[in-house]
């Protein structure tokens, strides 16, 4: 008599196909989440996100050495030229001469000011 091995059985078919089951789910749902991580923005060159963390610097050194104002409460983010200004000033003029600073800072192609009031 032939003894009978775990292989053999009808259960073990179901759950071998289960488990191809489960793997190819997981599989799909991993390919699934990685293309949905796609970025709509061009992908930058190790040189261009040096070159805008240059240029923030650059701006964020310039308003700091402001001899009226030194807007330690404005952060200065920097993409392919474009040049954003956030954070806090007091006086709405401080607004106004933060942007004219950044603008002529080399490197700064385009500027958004979202500057805010402090209340």
């Amino acid at each position: 008599m032939k003894a009978k091995t775990m292989w053999a059985s009808p259960h073990s078919a179901v759950l071998l196909k289960m488990k191809r089951a489960l793997s190819v789910g997981i599989a799909a749902g991993l390919v699934a989440l990685a293309t949905g991580c796609a970025s709509d923005q061009p992908q930058r060159t190790a040189g261009q996100s040096i070159d805008d963390q240059a240029t923030a610097r650059r701006v964020q050194e310039a308003l700091g050495s402001d001899p009226a104002y030194k807007f330690t409460d404005v952060k200065v983010v920097a993409y392919q030229g474009k040049v954003q200004l956030s954070g806090f000033v007091d006086k709405g003029e401080q607004k106004g001469q933060a942007e004219d600073i950044a603008r002529k800072v080399a490197g700064v192609k385009e500027l958004k000011n979202d500057i805010a009031m402090k209340k």
